[in-house]
């Protein structure tokens, strides 16, 4: 058999230590043990910087899986370990960047959003072709370097993370006014020059439910907005009033949902559409529900601009979120707004036909292990 080329991932923090170390040890998560199991003495890891989304290098394993925690880095231990030895290294300045996917194509994972979720967690084993693909950008960017800026303060910064007997959770830094004097929030997103506003989500959404022959509903105080001069309450299925099956408080909490799908009396799908709010109060408003109704079987979505990805993997994984009985980072799945649209643009004429399942497909998951 041939070699076989899988993803590492790192932070620069995570990256500088391994360096600072010796560069001749990887580490992974317990957790990733199984899948360790797969690689081989002779396989390639290929390093991507999450922060700054880029390539960094390629380190070729030397040996099979082995138990160590010696202290490599700070703040995890990654006990799954591999002796490596460094084939190719970048630095910072002159690492791939990620728009390199748009050349690849591993399956499903032809889209920025669905690379996006393989990227979440490592090892994860690369396609052939797209491990050679990526190697001979790098072996390039090496050989004529072409350095480009990137955010110092992304490469570094990361989530503290803390170990508890449930698993790994996450206290995300509070920066001032974060929510609401972001460069990404302070304008309307723009996608193939058009803008994208919160109630252009929700109305693709609705429509999407409806074309597949569900039932809708959208929240309560949103009842009478409209886009590009249709009214929400003039979609096909609009539910004016929602099943009684549960007490008040939860009735209240689901009502303020932006969006539901519905069979019958059974919610199929709840999604909540982040624009230029905080993540925070759209995972909370999840979060209510699945406290006040434990045993409650529904899918779970947060939609968001697609910059606003790693926000909702951090904020997800906090102790409040990551730690319910049923964790949120579980059940809840994101869906970037490049993908919806693409979706609907793609299979408008074809929904009526479809299965309301197809949505977990495009969505991507918020369990990783990029920390």
């Amino acid at each position: 058999m041939g070699r076989s080329y899988w993803l590492n991932l790192f932070i620069g923090k995570t990256w500088e230590e391994f360096l600072k170390a010796g560069g001749n040890v990887s580490g992974f998560r317990e957790t990733r043990k199984t899948t360790c199991k797969r690689v081989k003495p002779g396989d390639y890891f290929i390093c991507y910087i999450t922060g700054v989304q880029r390539f960094i290098g390629v380190l070729e394993v030397t040996s099979e899986a082995f138990i160590d925690d010696k202290p490599i880095w700070e703040n995890q231990p990654f006990p799954v370990r591999f002796n490596v030895k460094v084939v190719h290294k970048l630095t910072p300045e002159t690492a791939v960047p990620r728009n390199l996917i748009e050349h690849l194509d591993y399956e499903k994972l032809t889209s920025s959003s669905a690379w996006g979720g393989f990227l979440r967690g490592s090892p994860q084993k690369f396609h052939p072709h797209d491990g050679e693909l990526i190697i001979k950008e790098i072996i390039k960017a090496k050989n004529n370097p072409v350095p480009i800026d990137f955010d110092k303060k992304k490469y570094f910064r990361a989530p503290k993370t803390y170990e508890t007997k449930n698993g790994i959770v996450t206290i995300p830094e509070t920066e001032n006014n974060e929510e609401t004097h972001s460069p990404e929030l302070k304008s309307i997103q723009k996608t193939d020059g058009n803008n994208v506003t919160h109630e252009q989500i929700q109305w693709l959404l609705l429509e999407i439910g409806s074309r597949l022959g569900l039932d809708v509903w959208v929240a309560r105080n949103d009842k009478n907005k409209e886009f590009d001069g249709k009214l929400f309450k003039d979609i096909k299925g609009m539910r004016t009033e929602l099943p009684n099956q549960f007490d008040d408080a939860t009735n209240r909490t689901i009502q303020l949902i932006d969006v539901l799908w519905l069979q019958g009396d059974s919610i199929e799908a709840t999604f909540e559409v982040e624009h230029t709010t905080s993540i925070y109060s759209g995972l909370l408003r999840m979060s209510d529900l699945i406290c006040m109704q434990p045993n409650i079987n529904i899918k779970l979505f947060l939609v968001a601009p697609d910059e606003r990805q790693d926000k909702v993997f951090g904020e997800i994984m906090r102790p409040t979120f990551a730690k319910l009985k049923k964790p949120l980072p579980k059940i809840c799945k994101f869906i970037p707004y490049s993908t919806l649209k693409e979706t609907f643009d793609k299979h408008k004429d074809m929904l009526d036909v479809m299965k309301p399942d197809f949505i977990q497909k495009i969505a991507i998951s918020c369990e990783g292990d990029e920390f």
